[in-house]
């Protein structure tokens, strides 16, 4: 997938990113304020999440469940971490072994620990109001 799209179209362009993943870890590549948070936010809510809420940027995990109580996905946001070790310590490679989506702020942040089947999505500034979106 490689499409350029508006916020206007982020539901839209959340069910294709859902419909294009490899696995459920999906790795966000982008600068910030590219609206990492805003595609994950839509990508939750088409997957059922009760509420998506804000980016983990400070607690660096968040939970997503359903109305039913039932865990949906994780979101992570590592731009704070210093090192790789952080995210080690917190338990990361746990929550890959949950049968729930994971969406990862700044994967290069831990390399050595994202499985080989994420998928990536590059989103690119375009202009204001339009991004550039690539997964692979």
């Amino acid at each position: 997938m490689d499409i350029r799209y508006t916020e206007n179209e982020i539901s839209e362009i959340a069910k294709k990113v859902i419909e294009n993943a490899k696995s459920k870890v999906l790795l966000f590549h982008a600068p910030m304020g590219a609206g990492k948070t805003t595609l994950i936010k839509a990508i939750a809510k088409n997957l059922g999440v009760a509420d998506a809420g804000n980016s983990p940027t400070f607690g660096i995990v968040n939970e997503y469940e359903n109305k039913e109580g039932e865990l949906l996905a994780y979101h992570f946001d590592f731009y704070r971490i210093n090192d790789e070790m952080e995210a080690l310590d917190m338990g990361f490679e746990d929550y890959l072994n949950r049968n729930a989506w994971v969406f990862i702020e700044w994967p290069e942040k831990i390399e050595s620990f994202l499985p080989e089947d994420s998928t990536n999505i590059f989103i690119e500034i375009v202009d204001m109001q339009t991004r550039h979106i690539k997964i692979s």
